[in-house]
């Protein structure tokens, strides 16, 4: 079971979200408030991918918004790139938690490589209308899904590769924001992560 047979061949990117809010392509879908599809320019030149919509996420259906994306927001202003030409996405668009015995705060639990393979055939479509001059991979999670699973982020982070699904489209992989508010030295986290930016921004100078 993938997304494969919700995604539709025509249409663009507002047919692709208006179609994944019945996809049903793999189990998240039920204990997901709702989808949580790509946003930004459909002309984008620059597509940053993430791992999953968080808690925030899949409550206001946006990606980016929880605190993470507001972390990313004040690094990407940092590097010098303007969030509203940059079109965020997830390589899975349902919200994946537990929930702890006590509380009420779901947590985030990371999916499965089923999942994310599952939730792949969105993603290859995004990629298709939007059309990217360069990938952005935040964590390993979304490197994984786009890079395959030999690439390993501890070794390649900041590197200009090509996706290896023939576009030629290069690609750059970077910590995922939620890694820099969980690091123990949250400023030096920041800081790569902004400085990974930067040679994102020079790349599309």
């Amino acid at each position: 079971m993938t997304a494969a047979d919700y995604v539709p061949a025509r249409g663009g990117l507002a047919a692709l979200r208006r179609a994944a809010a019945d996809c049903h392509g793999c189990a998240l879908y039920k204990d997901a408030t709702q989808t949580v599809f790509g946003e930004g320019p459909s002309d984008a030149r620059l597509m940053l991918v993430g791992e999953q919509p968080g808690d925030r996420e899949d409550v206001e259906g946006e990606p980016f918004v929880g605190p993470a994306g507001k972390l990313l927001d004040r690094a990407l202003k940092e590097a010098g790139i303007d969030r509203a030409e940059v079109y965020l996405t997830n390589a899975v668009k349902h919200f994946k938690f537990t929930l702890p015995e006590r509380g009420k705060r779901r947590i985030h639990k990371k999916p499965s490589q089923g999942e994310v393979t599952a939730c792949r055939p969105w993603l290859q479509a995004e990629l298709d209308r939007v059309k990217p001059e360069l990938v952005v991979c935040l964590g390993a999670t979304a490197a994984s899904a786009l890079l395959g699973s030999g690439f390993r982020l501890t070794r390649q982070r900041g590197e200009i590769v090509s996706l290896p699904d023939g576009s030629g489209i290069p690609a750059l992989a970077t910590v995922h924001p939620s890694a820099v508010l969980r690091a123990p030295d949250r400023e030096e986290a920041y800081q790569g992560l902004v400085a990974d930016l930067a040679v994102v921004a020079r790349h599309q100078a």
